[in-house]
């Protein structure tokens, strides 16, 4: 059990409702298993919490017994910063429950939620959250770190729409963050990361998201310097009804795209639109997609926007190999371009890709110190991800992407999307993301955790004194 005293072990089992769960017991294997299997670790147990309740017990029970304590809320953590070795897991992923008020136009999240979850529950109100591309992401770890997706241009960063947390603190207490009870514990909490307790609810605003235009557009590869250097003009220009993120990639086999261009590399972007999509105005925001060179395949249709939310579920499914990391950009620079073609012409294999997600329209709106994301300036986050089902390709897929990362980096803003951080990166990395920001975020944190018992995370230490 890790460490972990079995007498100590059986009164945690007893003072919680949901289980506790070792490597002597059934479903330890598939319990410790995360979205990244490049990530191989043992835990000494989880603690599945059902409620506020059993968060308090798990945290009182790591703290009173010198546990190190992980928190696991979708598992999508890249780094596979919810699991540690011999660790107690506060295990989140079980309290998947959505609340919505319609006349209020307001959404109560469980910690564990993920993204289909709360897209399930507002579509049918034709409602919902800029949050995310994937319905299987945790809204915890997405919304602590910032949150954006396919509504971002329109209605800005996720934690723009957050209206109140419920947190459990690292001494117990029970408390509710929002711009009048507890102002500095909700500022850090947009975008500042799982670093001062554990959110069993999230409460956000909704916005009007029903049904949305949906497009692909791909190009050859070697088309990547012409597509990008008009993509870079056309969409920070664009109505914000229209979202739009960059990739290269590997067209895979099957539906929408045509069996000629399977297995082929590409560059292309996934559109969003949320304007009206009376007539052939979809089409009519597109228009200009061919300007950069023919595109290979040009895909549109209306979609309810938690289908646009699931589309990329199946292609990359829970279980492979993952290894990432980002950047914030504000332009698009002719070097980077390069970069960009380069790698891209060099994808190692099917699922590997590159991101870049715009982080403009409704998200500048807002101040830059009015959250913990330090970046409002920023027009793209990036992400280079290499993935494969095969174990055996995880070196392959680290090696392609540290090094279109590093040759990348310089063309950036410094710092990154705090979920986009890789394993093994440099601790300044943390510190740069937040700019100006990390001292505040520094005193917030020795506020409400001074001894640094919630470090299992993109950590950023206690103040001093």
């Amino acid at each position: 059990m890790g460490g972990i005293n079995a007498a100590a072990l059986q009164g945690l089992r007893e003072g919680m409702r949901g289980p506790v769960i070792t490597a002597q017991d059934p479903g330890y294997d598939e319990t410790r298993a995360i979205y990244n299997a490049m990530i191989d670790r043992r835990p000494a147990a989880f603690a599945q919490c059902v409620d506020a309740a059993d968060v308090r017990t798990a945290i009182s029970f790591a703290r009173d017994n010198a546990v190190e304590l992980a928190v696991r809320g979708g598992g999508h953590s890249g780094p596979g910063l919810c699991l540690v070795d011999d660790a107690l897991v506060l295990d989140l992923s079980t309290m998947r429950g959505v609340r919505v008020d319609p006349g209020a136009m307001t959404a109560q999240v469980s910690g564990g939620a993920q993204l289909g979850d709360l897209d399930h529950a507002t579509h049918t109100f034709g409602l919902g959250v800029p949050a995310g591309i994937m319905s299987t992401t945790g809204v915890g770890g997405l919304t602590l770190g910032g949150g954006h997706g396919h509504l971002t241009r329109k209605y800005g960063l996720t934690v723009d729409s957050l209206l109140s947390a419920d947190v459990v603190l690292a001494d117990g207490t029970f408390v509710t963050a929002s711009e009048d009870e507890h102002p500095d514990l909700f500022w850090a909490l947009r975008g500042g990361g799982g670093n001062f307790g554990v959110v069993t609810s999230f409460t956000f605003r909704l916005h009007p998201a029903d049904t949305v235009g949906v497009a692909v557009t791909v190009w050859p590869v070697d088309h990547t310097p012409e597509v990008l250097r008009w993509y870079r003009e056309f969409l920070p220009a664009a109505p914000r009804d229209l979202n739009g993120f960059f990739a290269v990639l590997v067209i895979p086999p099957g539906e929408p795209f045509p069996e000629p261009i399977h297995g082929q590399k590409m560059c292309g972007v996934v559109w969003c639109y949320t304007g009206d999509l009376e007539g052939d105005r979809l089409e009519q925001a597109l228009a200009p997609v061919n300007e950069p060179a023919p595109s290979a395949f040009h895909f549109t249709t209306p979609m309810p926007y938690p289908g646009l939310q699931a589309m990329f579920d199946a292609l990359i499914p829970k279980g492979l190999q993952w290894y990432w990391r980002g950047d914030f950009f504000d332009t698009i620079s002719d070097a980077a371009i390069d970069v960009h073609h380069k790698y891209g012409e060099n994808i190692p294999t099917e699922l590997s890709t590159m991101h870049l997600y715009p982080v403009d329209g409704a998200a500048h709106q807002v101040a830059a110190d009015d959250t913990a994301w330090a970046y409002r300036d920023a027009v793209w986050s990036g992400v280079v991800a290499g993935i494969d089902p095969d174990p055996a390709n995880a070196e392959t897929i680290r090696e392609w992407c540290v090094g279109y990362w590093s040759e990348l980096h310089p063309h950036s803003m410094g710092g990154a999307y705090i979920n986009f951080i890789g394993e093994g990166e440099s601790t300044d990395r943390v510190h740069g993301t937040y700019r100006g920001h990390y001292d505040r975020l520094a005193a917030t944190k020795h506020t409400y955790d001074p001894d640094n018992f919630f470090h299992a995370n993109q950590n950023i230490p206690p103040a001093p004194g």
